[in-house]
């Protein structure tokens, strides 16, 4: 029995669902876009160097989500996804992910993103199991806050080993271990299963993966064609 662990943004995404849902946000005027736009962005770049503070970026992602009906954040959501999400998935990611669903593998998208705007991207790409940051919910509302630990960088360990757990499975108990990523933040979990795969890295992952002799390898429109 093998376990395959993907990244979703950057790695199976050509782009960041979570950069994405608050540029949509600010396309159809949700979100102020002179206030929002420039934090969004700022956000972004901390998280690709390596320097996010995950909690003041969660408060800046799940606040909107408390402020609007979750029958209308899943009407928008699914405009999101025909507008923001589909043109950036790649026929290579697609193709990656069904090879392994008909090998009969384990598969299982685990993401910093939070679970609202990840789960139907994780049904199009036909994975049952999803491992996100979770917003914490009232009467099937959100509240803005955050359940559980958030699924970023040693916090994946945490919420991986939290799922495993409950179907009475370590990562020992599969004969092969891999994890599809692109970002630094990764490099704890990387670390930790028996085949890392460095997808389109960053600077710091692609001289970590090459030192180490872990295989690289690119999803993206450039490596697709």
């Amino acid at each position: 029995m093998n376990l395959v662990l993907f990244d979703l943004d950057n790695t199976l995404l050509d782009g960041d669902s979570d950069f994405e849902w608050s540029q949509f946000l600010i396309h159809i005027g949700i979100l102020d876009r002179e206030l929002f736009e420039v934090k969004n962005q700022a956000f972004y770049d901390q998280y690709k160097a390596g320097t996010l503070n995950i909690q003041e970026f969660l408060d800046f992602q799940l606040k909107p989500l408390s402020r609007h009906s979750r029958k209308t954040l899943d009407a928008w959501h699914q405009q999101f996804m025909d507008e923001n999400i589909l043109p950036i998935i790649t026929q290579t990611a697609r193709d990656l992910v069904a090879q392994h669903l008909e090998a009969g593998d384990v598969c299982i998208i685990i993401t910093a993103t939070n679970s609202f705007v990840t789960y139907p991207i994780a049904r199009e790409f036909g994975i049952e199991h999803l491992i996100a940051t979770e917003p914490e919910q009232m009467n099937g509302e959100f509240t803005g806050r955050v359940v559980d630990v958030p699924c970023f960088r040693e916090g994946k360990i945490t919420r991986l080993n939290h799922w495993l757990a409950e179907r009475n499975w370590t990562l020992q108990d599969f004969d092969k271990s891999t994890f599809y990523s692109d970002s630094l933040n990764d490099l704890p979990l990387l670390c930790k299963v028996s085949h890392p795969v460095a997808v389109n890295p960053d600077q710091t992952l692609r001289a970590h993966a090459m030192q180490h002799g872990w295989t690289i390898i690119g999803l993206r429109r450039e490596h697709a064609a």
